[in-house]
This record gives structure tokens, sequence and C-alpha cells, in this order.
């Protein structure tokens, strides 16, 4: 019953801090098992097995182990793949990596295996190493991520009276309806949030284009006011609260840092 149980997979780490005097506690999410959260037992002492690894948004192949399910699992060496030195090495680029991360570990349960995600995210931090870091290609992160998370807002038609979305009509999106209202359907309700065909169809735009054509479009100041604030405000609501590293995001880019 005390045996354990040996895996690899590659995956990106999402958090970690200190345990002890050489441990350190790791929260990863991998390829082939979701999100994992595992101890590196003398990891702050060897230089072999984790030098300079254990540091948020890594990407590495790693080796662990686990007795149970719910078992902390054990976290016995890694081969990095990439370190992002290009992101670690710029504040804002390290700050957008930082919120990519925490929305996978706020949306995530552990052990449910998702692919795709662990896809999703080491596609858009290669993006931000490579120079990327525009208000796009954080809305079609989260709305990439929301669906396949299963929590896609509807956005390409009315909620009530499933009308497709056109140009020169107005639109009003609701959290609480996880999508949008016609004018006529929205009539005197005050909950609703005005967004624009524009916006709109920029999100579903991002939502299916191929990632190697993302940093070619541009969203007008008006788009990504609307979107921002339209996916802000659903995020929140799915999570309940707002995430640090998005509000120090928006505190250091409204400075001009």
């Amino acid at each position: 019953m005390n045996t354990r149980s040996q895996y690899k997979s590659p995956a990106v780490i999402l958090r970690c801090r200190d345990y002890g005097d050489t441990d350190r506690i790791v929260v990863l999410y991998t390829r082939d098992h979701g999100k994992l959260s595992g101890i590196a037992k003398g990891a702050k002492k060897s230089r072999k097995r984790f030098a300079n690894v254990l540091e948020p948004f890594t990407c590495a192949q790693f080796l662990f182990s686990k007795r149970g399910r719910d078992s902390l699992a054990l976290l016995e060496n890694c081969d990095p793949i990439s370190h992002y030195e290009a992101i670690r090495n710029d504040l804002e680029k390290t700050l957008l990596a930082s919120y990519l991360v925490e929305l996978i570990e706020q949306f995530t349960v552990e052990g449910k295996k998702n692919d795709d995600l662990y896809e999703l995210l080491v596609v858009f931090l290669t993006l931000i190493e490579e120079g990327n870091t525009s208000e796009s290609l954080i809305r079609f992160f989260e709305i990439r991520l929301l669906k396949l998370l299963g929590y896609e807002p509807l956005l390409d038609s009315c909620t009530v009276c499933k009308t497709p979305v056109a140009n020169g009509s107005n639109y009003y999106f609701s959290p609480r309806d996880g999508g949008i209202r016609c004018t006529a359907c929205n009539g005197g309700n005050t909950e609703g949030i005005a967004v624009s065909t524009g916006a709109l169809k920029s999100l579903l735009l991002g939502r299916d284009i191929d990632t190697s054509i993302i940093g070619r479009i541009a969203l007008t100041a008006q788009t990504t006011a609307e979107t921002r604030r339209m996916l802000g405000i659903f995020i929140r609501h799915l999570l309940g609260r707002e995430l640090k590293s998005l509000q120090v995001l928006s505190q250091i880019r409204r400075l001009g840092i």
C-alpha cells in the first residue's frame, strides 16, 4: 500500500515556495496529469537535480512519484526545456507571464488532465518570450482558456432570442448569463455591460485564429477597453475575485514603467 508510482511529464511551473531549510513546494501544470503539487526535497542545496529550474513559468521535463492519488508528489529530477530568459529579464513580460500562470492555477483542479491547456500556456509564454506583450495577446489567452475549460461566454448571438451578432447593432454583456443580449432583449436591464460588434468579433477571431498570426492583430483603443472590461468582469465573476497579478500588471502599465 506504500508503493510509489513513478511518472514523467513536461510541465510549466505555476508557483513555488520554500519549505523548511532545504525543500521547495512546487505547483506544476503538466501535459499528462494536469495540475500537480509536489515537493522537491533538498532543492535549495542540490545543484545537480534542480539547478536554476524551480522558478515560476520555467518549462521542464519532470520525473516524479506519488504514493496515492491525493498525496503530494515527490519531485525527483527535471531536465529544463525553456527558462524563458527574455521574460525573466523584462518586468512587463514577467508580470504578463505571471498573470497567465495564475489564471491556469486558479481555474484548474489537481489531477484533471487537459493537454490542450498545457499547450496553450506554452504557446503563449513563447509568444511573450518573442516580444508580444500586447493587450490582444492577453484577451486572446483569456478567451481561449475559458473555451478549453468550458466557461466560454456566448458572444456570437443573443442569449435570449438567439439572433446572430450583426454589424451596426448594440449589445450588452451579462456576466451572470454568460453571454450577450441584443438591445431589444436587454430592455431596461442595468446589469449588462455595453459592448460593440467590433469588440465581440475581435474576441471571436482571437479565439479561433492560428497562433502564428496572433501578433498581426491590433485592437483599436475602444475595442481594447471594451474587451478588457468585459472579460475582466466575467473572470472576476467566475473566480469571485480579481487576480493579484492582473492588478499589478495594470498598475505598471498605467504608470508607464
